[in-house]
């Protein structure tokens, strides 16, 4: 009998072991992917900075000859200008809209929510294409609405015009953030606050602003680095106001300067990298200090306070709705200003440049494949690490590199993609070695790993932000019950998972279809993309097939974004049972 009752535990203890180097071995597995997909190919670019175009080694002489070119040099000023102004616009705006939606008593929050998020579902090209048709020079502002009213020049290319487009593509991230930072503090502090007699005004300085600090500082780092990195707006209605973004792209695309646009890249990526750096600690001190038992604060009515931040909301949703409005018009009129009949002509796309309808489908098909297969890569990476026992090193190594992407503009990726995937291989003291990732140069592969490198760390923090929510029980009872933990992850995990699974795969869909930043050096003539067929028709002097083009990309987005709203509802329904008492 006691020979009966020890063979299954000896058989659970050697389950045990393989799959605890199972684990190890796929650990093992997602950090050469990483490597080999994010360090590697930096490190290509790096090592390409410091080569002339015959490819012999010249160390720093490619950065002094930047320096020394006043209109090269001149770009980090003004991209530093530009995205320190967008990052106090957008902050500002945004946490005087998080705190409407999560302090007072307004109406409508649910729409003012969904409406302040429609830009992050829009390339950023048709934001400047859309400011064309209300500020150029044959704007409807500019020119009083068709003569209807005295117009106005606000000199739109240039500074303004960026600024204006970065703060329309950063807001509702600004707006996200600080609504969560604005959630989480607790009611006692100002009942505390209330019974001391503190005032309004003393009470938001010394309770409120403290309260949400690490948000606030989260914020403007994220503002910072997207204003930072951003290409569409700035190439649509820059004009001649260089900043690093269309300096790489003018260097790569037209002067065909590889080396140089090496450079601008690596100085793109400093300031990014040390913004990245920052957040990063200000996050991590920010989770030492989240209270266990918080109060949620229960604004209370108050008709003037209410009333202001009414308006405000309104104002500000009425905006975006006019931006988009414009936008739709716009690729609806014959012949802007002269011609204002509707129709479609513009949606034919004919005798237009950038592939038209087959454009648009490989956007929908490259999205898709973003989605599923980044997905799958991100959510089962982040739980090999997340519940893995052991491996510290390892498990901490490979969250460092997955956090990695965050700080990598989309230009940066993909110049450096070029660099990595396009050698035939490598010469190591005169032994060539093949490039087994060779074939993917040009294809559909390359553009959907782009994507996914590309928005992979947002992805992996939701996903592990969901994880952390399980208790580690489960996998210690599988494990004790001699359950295969690939049976537990797909049996309990996913399941309980499932709605922080498909707010993944929306994320890789929508950003994935509205990118251009990435894949505009890595497309080829075979697989034409919509985002790239907009900056196409727009060099071309294209501009409202180019709108249409970026119409037509939006309403896919919130098309998705609509279904995946219905479907969380009824999977949250029927796999968040247990949540319910």
């Amino acid at each position: 009998m006691a020979d009966v009752t020890m063979t299954p535990v000896v058989r659970a203890r050697g389950g045990v072991d393989a799959e605890l180097w199972l684990k190890r071995a796929l650990i093992l597995i997602v950090s050469a992917w990483l490597v080999a997909v994010v360090v590697l190919p930096l490190f290509q670019l790096l090592s390409k900075s410091l080569l002339d175009n015959d490819g012999n080694f010249v160390g720093l002489v490619n950065y002094i000859e930047y320096f020394r070119t006043p209109a090269l040099r001149d770009s980090i000023g003004n991209s530093l200008f530009v995205s320190l102004t967008t990052t106090v616009i957008s902050v500002s705006l945004g946490f005087l809209f998080a705190y409407a939606l999560t302090r007072t008593n307004i109406r409508f929050k649910g729409a003012f929510r969904s409406i302040a998020m429609m830009p992050l579902f829009t390339p950023t090209l048709l934001n400047g294409i859309a400011l064309i048709y209300l500020f150029g020079r044959k704007g409807l502002i500019t020119q009083g609405f068709f003569g209807a009213i005295p117009g106005f020049d606000i000199g739109l290319y240039g500074a303004t015009g960026i600024i204006i487009s970065e703060v329309i593509f950063t807001f509702p991230q600004a707006m996200l953030i600080l609504s969560v930072a604005l959630r989480m503090t607790d009611a006692r502090l100002y009942e505390a606050s209330d019974s001391l007699g503190a005032s309004k005004v003393r009470t938001f300085f010394t309770v409120t602003i403290p309260g949400i600090k690490y948000g606030l500082i989260s914020a403007v780092f994220v503002c910072f680095i997207l204003a930072f990195t951003d290409f569409g707006a700035p190439k649509v209605v820059g004009g001649n106001f260089n900043i690093l973004a269309t300096d790489i792209y003018k260097q790569v695309i037209g002067q065909q300067n590889f080396v140089m646009g090496a450079v601008v890249s690596v100085v793109l990526l400093v300031p990014t990298v040390l913004a990245f750096i920052v957040d990063r600690i200000a996050q991590r001190r920010q989770v030492a200090l989240i209270q266990a038992k918080s109060v949620p604060l229960v604004p209370k009515p108050e008709k003037l306070k209410d009333g202001i931040y009414q308006g405000f909301c309104t104002f500000i949703a009425l905006l975006i709705l006019g931006f988009f409005a414009t936008a739709i018009y716009a690729s609806l009129v014959k012949v802007w200003p002269y011609t204002l009949d509707l129709g479609f002509w513009h949606y034919e796309f004919r005798g237009t440049g950038g592939g038209g309808y087959e454009a648009l489908f490989n956007s929908v098909r490259m999205a898709l494949y973003s989605a599923v297969i980044g997905t799958a890569i991100t959510f089962a990476s982040a739980y090999l690490i997340e519940k893995s026992r052991g491996m510290n090193g390892l498990r901490q190594a490979s969250y460092f590199l997955s956090i990695m992407p965050l700080a990598l503009p989309g230009l940066v990726i993909g110049l450096s993609y070029i660099f990595f995937f396009n050698a035939p291989g490598w010469e190591f003291f005169g032994i060539t070695v093949p490039n087994p990732l060779n074939w993917m140069y040009g294809t559909m592969a390359i553009l959907v790993l782009s994507n996914i490198v590309h928005f992979y760390s947002v992805s992996f923090l939701t996903a592990t932000t969901a994880l952390k929510q399980l208790d580690r029980e489960f996998e210690t009872v599988s494990e004790s019950l001699g359950v295969p933990f690939y049976v537990t992850f797909f049996r309990v995990t996913v399941p309980v998972c499932l709605p922080a699974v498909l707010e993944v795969a929306m994320y890789y869909f929508v950003n994935s279809m509205a990118t251009v930043s990435a894949v505009i050096f890595l497309y080829s003539a075979d697989i034409p993309l919509a985002s790239v067929a907009i900056a196409n028709m727009d060099d071309a002097g294209d501009i409202a097939p180019a709108c249409a083009m970026g119409v037509l990309v939006v309403f896919i987005n919130v098309v998705v974004r609509l279904l995946y709203s219905l479907l969380t509802k009824g999977v949250k329904r029927r796999t968040q049972l247990w949540a319910v008492r």
